[in-house]
This record gives C-alpha cells, structure tokens and sequence, in this order.
C-alpha cells in the first residue's frame, strides 16, 4: 500500500495541503474530489513523485509501479500510433529480443550437453513463461482492443503521433498505461477529451482494472460507476469517504450536521462553565475550585468546524448587441477532410434569441460546423452568411489550454481587452477568484479548472450577441459549472452549445440538434425533452445509439413503411399553432368565470348594462367551443407528427 503522512504544501501565504495523511490499498477504486485549485491534482503529482511536499513522507513498496496520467503530456512524435502504444510492453520488447538472440544461438550450436547450453535452455524457459505471463504472445491484440476501446479507427494505427490533437495524444497515453497495468493507475480529468462511447469503454475496463485506481474526475456518472471511496479535498483537510461519488454527498451533508450539532452543544457547555468559573473567582473561599474547573477546561477537547469553500466564480455575459432576425443562414454545407466526409450538404439557421444544443457522438462534425460557423476554418462546400450586426463570442475546446504558460494572467487579459476595459481588469479576475498576488501568477502554474476560469474571463471582455461555446464545463468543478450554467440562462444573446454533459444542458437550450450520419436532426425542447422523445434514460444511450437503421430520421411504422421526420419549420408550426389555441382556451375561460362572479351578485340584475353582460357571456361560450374544438386539432395534429 502508499502511505501518505502529514503531507504540508504551502504556496507563498496559501497552504495548499495542511499535514494530510491517507492510505492507499492494493486495490483501491478512490475518487479524488474537491474544488479547482484545492490540491487534487498536486496530492496526485505527490504520490506519482512529480513533485516533492514542504514536510511529510511519502511510502511507496519498492516493487509497486505507478502510472500517472496528468493534464500536461508529452507523446514522442515521428512514430506511428501503434509503435508509440506498444511502447508500453518495454519489458515484453526487451524479453522478445533476448528469445530471439537465444533462437539464433540453438540453431547454430551443437554442445547440447554442455553446462552452458543447458542454462542456455534454462533461461529460454524462463524468459518464455515471463514472455507469456505479460502477454507478449497476444500485445498487439490488445493494444488494437484497447485503442478502439478509446475511439481509434483501425486506419488510425499507422498514422503519426504528430497528426493528431492533444486530447487524441492524450488517448495514447492513456492506453499505454491502461496496458502496462501499473499496480498504482492515477488519473487527473481522464474524461475531459472523452466522447461518450470511450468513457462507457474506460469505466467498464477499470471497474476489473486488478490494481488501484485513483481518479480526479467531475463526471459524477463516472465517478459512481468506478470508484467505491471518495477523498474529499476541502481547505488543505482530507475527508475520507468509504463510498461512491452520490453516497459520498449524503455522508458528506449528514458528517457536517452532526458535526454542527456537536460544535453547539459544545460551545453550550464552554460558555456555561466559563460562566461558572467567573462566578467562583470573584469569591475568595471558591478560587482554587475554580482554578481547577479552568484546568479541565482548558484540557477539554475542542470540536472544530472548517467553514466549507462555497467561494463561486461571478459571471454575467455582457449585455447582447442587437443583431438582425436571422443571424446564421447556411446551405447545402459540406465539410471533407481527404476523403473523410464529415458533413454532407446540411443547412442550418438561426434566429435572433434561438438556443441549441449540438449533441452526438465524436467525429460527427458537431466541432467542425461550430468552427465553419465561426470562420475559424472553410467549408468545402455550401454558403453560410451570417445577419446584420452578428458579432461572435467563441469558446473552444482547448481554450484554457491554448493559453500562453510564461504570461500572468493580468498579461493574459491584457492581451484580450479592449481599450476601455483596462482598468477593470483587476476586478474581472476578482470575479473568478483571482485575487491579490494571484493576478501576478504564470499561467503555467495554474490548475486545469483555474485556466478554464481564466479562459472564460477573457471571453467575457467584449459584447457579442451570437455565443458559441465547445464543451465549456471541461475542467470545470460542479459549483462553477452551476454559476456558468445560471450566466447563459440569464444571457440575452443567441447561444450555441456543444456538450456531452445532459445536466448542464437541461433547460439551458430550447431547441436540439442531433448530429447522425454526416446530417443534422432537428429536435424542438431541451436535451430532456429530446431524451423523451428517444425514450432513453440518459445522455450516454444517445451517444451509444447504432442509427443505421432506427434513426428518428427513418422509424420503421407498424405498416413497415420508412416514417420521414418533419423539418424544423413544419415541427415549430405545429408547435405555435397547438400553443395559440391552448391560450385562446385559457383566455375565454378566464373572461367567462369573471363574468359568472358578476352575474352571481344579487344586485347584478338591476344594472343597466346586465342584458349586455349575458349577451357577452353566451357568446363567449360560443366562442370557447370553437377554440376546444381548435385545440382538439392543433393536439390530434401534434400527436399524429410525434407518433
């Protein structure tokens, strides 16, 4: 087992991790847990020997091996993907080579009874058992299983290293430890560049992984599917957790009640004896009795409280300029890499105030239309214009990490602000928790989640009305994910999101669009209504589903007939028309409950106007049939495109 003792870690006037001590298992499954910037990520580069505490020891078997995944990996470029992950067999490499030396030997030898050819055999032997012990005789096999596993296409085997992206490279490194079976796996944000279908793939493989696992994950679905005991990290203090993530939230709130209560009735008793003890001084026959009261007192054992870090980032997007009515207007858009096709003839538009969700598996293009969107990078072919007045706020996917490591961060936004925002700057880094001498910090000393905060306020610097925004919760802890969520609710512009995360999106978007099959489906509702409509439990089964033949786009009807989705504007007519009549219904029935509460006063028969009055009330009767009728249409319409 690791053993970690009174583990102290200080940065300037901040103490990171103050004397922590925590116990490793041979086949632990840990979730390591707490807020960006709490000191998950430096505990992990502690164990791995990355990095060296203030004060305590660290106790690692000599003959355990530790494999750590980190945010910052180097792959070796000018190999092949398959050559760099089977790297990971050094040792079955090595054993490889020497049964091939010793293959050539016997065949040319003939002392077979000699001392030295004996041995010769004998060590032939030894190194066979180990060769097969390790897999040797099935690696490439299951480097294929494992890099497929992790979204590797076969054709991806003989490709460079150079060609692909750091989440791509960081896929690599991830199956070569994943294969070198390390007794001690740690892992820092394994899922941030994780579609859907590899993170399944990762939780089923470690959930057998035959060592430890520790994990720093904000993927609570994960986090409960792998791990079985929690490590929470709070204000330079461990708490230990024998459960998964979701247990882990009730013990943790049931811990902070008890520990309440016992805080108060303690500091009840403190302030009664205090009492008792300034009463006795001040008589002279009690003082020594009250000398020893202030002895047990003081050897009283204090119940302690650490106020939990509910510190949150402020974020509020500028006010949206106001575009013209369609602010994207784009045809028959193809996107091809080679020969790879990834969007084939699609057309997208978007009104002024429209919010979309962009969901599907990996490598279905939903980056690449936000990057041709954006202009970031052309289309192959189609035409996309973009209304009158649009200006673009972008949010990348590897925002925070394109990031330049030897500038401050004030320099950072220095560099991003407009002339009028210069003196604000200070404050804007404030509201993401940036304070004091932290401005003055490198980049490169920040953790992931602190640069996606950074990232995020250098966003925030100018006014754009159309939002596009490319998996913004990466690296983000669940309070800021919650406050980023609560911005884009409150923001008046038009918003694009591209995410995996069905928690953030839910209720965030009122229209989504699946990306299948080189095209675009068009959902109207939120990520919610869309999982309804598919009937799926979650996110994960949208992004597992096979649609080659049970697409929405072709459902198969009982008639065995293909059924053709409705377009988007066919969907939103139905919708406005179902909508109008439900009001006109409540509008009718509201004016003629008024006119019944008139009519049920003794004195209403007497007034002048009272013929008129139930004239009105017939014919607003009248007119609520009509509209039930209308609604009855608008709903047998809305359900036969539904059904």
């Amino acid at each position: 087992m690791i053993t970690l003792s009174d583990i102290y870690v200080q940065y300037g006037n901040r103490i990171l991790l103050d004397r922590v001590t925590l116990v490793i298992g041979d086949k632990d499954k840990i979730g390591l847990v707490g807020r960006n910037g709490a000191g998950k990520s430096t505990l992990l580069k502690i164990i791995a020997g990355y990095q060296r505490s203030d004060e305590g020891t660290l106790s690692i078997p000599s003959d355990r091996t530790i494999g750590f995944l980190h945010q910052e990996m180097n792959i070796p470029q000018g190999k092949s993907v398959m050559e760099e992950t089977l790297s990971a067999f050094a040792e079955v490499r090595k054993i490889e080579a020497r049964l091939a030396e010793i293959n050539k030997e016997m065949a040319v030898r003939t002392d077979y009874e000699t001392d030295s050819y004996l041995k010769m055999l004998e060590d032939f032997s030894t190194l066979n058992d180990r060769f097969l012990f390790l897999g040797g005789d099935r690696m490439q096999a299951q480097a294929e299983m494992v890099l497929k596993g992790l979204g590797f296409a076969q054709g991806d085997f003989i490709r460079l290293t150079d060609e692909f992206s750091g989440g791509w490279k960081m896929r690599i490194e991830l199956a070569k430890m994943l294969l070198a079976q390390p007794d001690y796996l740690l892992l820092d944000e394994p899922t941030n560049h994780l579609d859907i279908e590899s993170i399944i793939w990762l939780e089923d493989f470690l959930q057998t992984y035959p060592g430890s696992v520790v994990v720093i994950s904000h993927d609570k679905q994960f986090l409960d599917n792998v791990t079985k005991r929690t490590v929470e990290v709070e204000l330079g203090k461990l708490y230990d957790y024998k459960a998964h993530y979701s247990k882990y939230i009730e013990l943790r709130e049931e811990r902070r009640e008890k520990l309440g209560s016992a805080y108060a009735n303690q500091q009840k008793v403190i302030a009664q004896r205090e009492k008792t003890i300034n009463r006795f001084m001040a008589k002279a026959t009690k003082t020594k009795l009250a000398q020893s009261m202030q002895k047990q007192l003081d050897k009283m054992e204090r119940v302690e409280i650490d106020e939990a870090d509910t510190k949150a980032m402020v974020l509020r997007f500028p006010p949206a300029p106001r575009s013209g009515t369609v602010v994207v207007d784009g045809k028959g858009i193809s996107k091809k890499y080679g020969k790879l096709k990834v969007l084939d003839n699609i057309s997208l538009k978007l009104d002024r105030g429209d919010r979309v969700a962009f969901v599907g598996q990996n490598g279905q293009g939903k980056t690449t239309l936000a990057k041709i969107l954006i202009d970031e990078i052309p289309a192959t072919g189609g035409d996309i214009k973009l209304g009158h007045n649009v200006s673009i706020g972008y949010y990348a996917q590897n925002q925070s990490e394109a990031l330049k490591g030897d500038l401050t961060l004030l320099e950072t936004l220095e560099n991003s602000s407009p002339p009028e925002m210069r003196t604000k700057l200070r404050s804007v880094l404030g509201a993401f928790l940036f304070s004091g001498e932290d401005v003055d910090k490198k980049v490169s000393v920040l953790s992931g989640g602190e640069r996606a905060r950074l990232a995020l306020a250098a966003l925030l610097l100018r006014p754009f009305n159309l939002l596009v925004l490319d998996e913004p919760t990466n690296h983000l802890d669940i309070i800021s994910k919650d406050v980023l969520k609560q911005a884009l609710i409150e923001y008046d512009g038009t918003l694009i999101v591209v995410s995996h995360d069905r928690e953030f999106l839910a209720d965030l978007t009122d229209r989504t669009i699946e990306f299948r099959d080189h095209h675009l489906h068009n959902h109207l509702g939120d990520i919610n209504f869309f999982l309804e409509k598919r009937q799926m439990a979650n996110m994960r089964e949208v992004e597992l589903s096979k649609s080659n033949n049970t697409g929405l786009a072709e459902e198969a009807t009982a008639s065995g007939q293909p059924k053709v989705e409705l377009s988007y504007e066919e969907r939103k007519k139905l919708t406005r028309a179902l909508s109008n009549a439900e009001k006109k219904v409540e509008r009718l029935e509201n004016d003629i409950e008024k006119l019944e509460t008139l009519m049920s006063d003794p004195d209403f028969y007497s007034q002048s106007d009272a013929q008129d009055k139930i004239a009105l009330h017939q014919k607003k009767k009248d007119e609520l049939t009509v509209a039930m009728e209308e609604w009855e249409e608008a709903q047998m319409n809305m359900d036969e495109a539904e059904n």
